[in-house]
């Protein structure tokens, strides 16, 4: 196993003055660190050429930059990209740097996948914050790997610095594996590193999390960010809602609903509500005036989303409006009619909710919503 040394990156720039102190350096050289970490995207210490190699020799005896390349690549007949990163705490240790070529075992428990998605003039990232998932939602993929830890700042980061695009991004989100504010420590630094002037310098409107409403960590993260803020609802009765989404025993829609009231959306700031259509399930017009009576006072977008079946399940071309509520499994939901998905759309938004239907991107290379489950290989696997 390898020895786990420390990575830079994620460090905020009062730790990395701290950490040039450590180390014999001038304090003013953690603003130098800072700059080859974030502004430069430095891979090694050997880069850092304002540094004296003293400095460098001593960085490299405590600390590692954190950088690492995907292990594998996947791509899309749409051009939707789709990497896989072996991730800082997998059992084998820390991630290999950059040009490393030692095999790396295959396991899907030491993976994270990113997704890249470039669109006319746009270019967004999809990133994730944990290997696998706790919230147990029936309809994502990734729930089926369990959870196998947090990712750390470093981990976060390097998804967004190191896939061969980094330079193109304008856009990125936190909707890749994990509940973001189930990792709201590691979320909020790399946030604050993609988004402070001595980082980044980012704007927060280019960035937005995702979370399944976790009320705890949503005050925290309204209180101390200011990127856009998506929930997943994806039914608007609560009995309905718990079926497919667990969370809905502890944290209730309603309560979320409430507590986003308490803050003004009508800036810059947005907050959106993720809605997976299922026809018949949560396309009709009941759920469509609930939504409306739920988000009443609420200045708020809906994004409607294609249901993406496993192709193991073999039934992506469902088309059933009898099923009840508990006799839904997750290879069973039925994919609602495009009809159906327009007719909510324009309903939504003729009663005052801007509702717009997303388009899938990179299912051929199961790198659409809700299906991340580390199905890449890795070049010897």
């Amino acid at each position: 196993m390898l020895n786990h040394i420390e990575p830079l990156l994620g460090k905020t720039l009062q730790e990395l003055q701290a950490i040039a102190q450590e180390v014999g350096l001038p304090r003013f050289a953690g603003k130098q660190l800072a700059e080859w970490l974030y502004v430069r995207r430095a891979t090694s210490f050997d880069e850092m050429t304002n540094i004296s190699l003293k400095g460098r020799e001593a960085l490299k005896a405590r600390y590692t930059v954190g950088r690492h390349a995907p292990v594998a690549e996947a791509i899309s007949k749409d051009g939707t990209k789709k990497y896989l990163f072996r991730i800082s705490n997998s059992p084998q240790g820390v991630p290999y740097p950059i040009g490393d070529s030692r095999p790396i075992p295959d396991s899907k428990a030491s993976f994270i996948e990113s997704v890249y998605i470039p669109d006319d003039d746009r270019a967004t990232l999809c990133v994730s914050t944990q290997a696998g998932c706790k919230m147990g939602c029936r309809f994502c993929m990734t729930g089926t790997l369990g959870f196998h830890g947090h990712l750390t700042a470093a981990d976060i980061l390097n998804q967004i610095f190191s896939i061969p695009d980094a330079d193109k991004l304008t856009n990125i989100v936190y909707m890749g594996e994990g509940e973001p504010m189930d990792n709201l420590d590691n979320v909020l630094r790399s946030l604050e590193v993609m988004t402070s002037a001595w980082g980044c310098a980012w704007s927060p409107k280019r960035i937005t999390v995702s979370s399944v409403g976790i009320i705890k960590g949503l005050k925290r993260f309204m209180e101390e960010s200011d990127c856009h803020l998506a929930i997943s609802l994806h039914n608007p009765f609560a009995a309905e809602r718990q079926e497919i989404m667990p969370i809905e025993k502890v944290h209730h829609l309603s309560d979320v609903i409430a507590l986003l009231k308490q803050y003004d959306w009508s800036h810059q700031r947005r907050v959106s509500f993720e809605y997976i259509c299922w026809g018949g399930v949560n396309d009709t017009p009941k759920h469509a005036n609930e939504l409306l009576r739920l988000l009443k006072g609420l200045d708020c977008r809906i994004n409607l989303i294609r249901f993406h079946v496993s192709p193991s399940t073999g039934k992506a071309d469902l088309q059933r409006s009898d099923l009840q509520q508990s006799d839904l499994q997750q290879s069973d939901l039925p994919s609602s009619h495009e009809a159906s998905m327009l007719w909510l759309r324009d309903y939504l938004t003729a009663h005052g909710i801007t509702t717009t239907i997303r388009r899938s991107r990179g299912e051929d290379i199961l790198a659409a919503c809700g299906m991340l489950v580390n199905a890449l290989k890795t070049s010897n696997g």
